[in-house]
């Protein structure tokens, strides 16, 4: 199987900057895209930014996608998750995701994910 562990999430200040990482072990032979979910209290787990292995290119929600970088090191098996200008509304747990599929990366076709790590943002 796959695993997916993330690092680098913390507490900031508005206006701050945090690098996520995620490393992949396991059958990692599986794995075609590659993101980042989130989810805050009381509130469904939502997409953040994706990597594309098919179309070799990088997707974003609306709300992140002048402020957050994805990028992929495939021969270290690794995303990460450059964010920059964080606003309080970015606190969520961001959880890893991957699938092993020939289709875009969404909630409804990831086949592992990471365990999370906290972001919180303060003003």
């Amino acid at each position: 199987q796959v695993q997916l562990v993330e690092s680098g999430g913390g507490s900031v200040q508005a206006g701050g900057s945090l690098r996520l990482s995620c490393v992949a072990s396991g059958r990692t032979f599986s794995i075609y895209d590659m993101g980042w979910f989130r989810q805050a209290p009381g509130k469904e787990r939502e997409f953040v930014a994706s990597h594309s292995y098919a179309e070799a290119s990088t997707y974003y929600a609306d709300s992140v996608k002048d402020r957050f970088t994805i990028s992929r090191d495939n021969a270290k098996n690794t995303v990460y998750l450059q964010m920059i200008s964080l606003k309080p509304e970015d606190t969520a747990v961001y959880y890893c995701a991957a699938n092993g599929k020939w289709r875009r990366l969404s909630l409804g076709n990831v086949d592992y994910w990471g365990q999370g790590t906290q972001v919180t943002v303060s003003s």
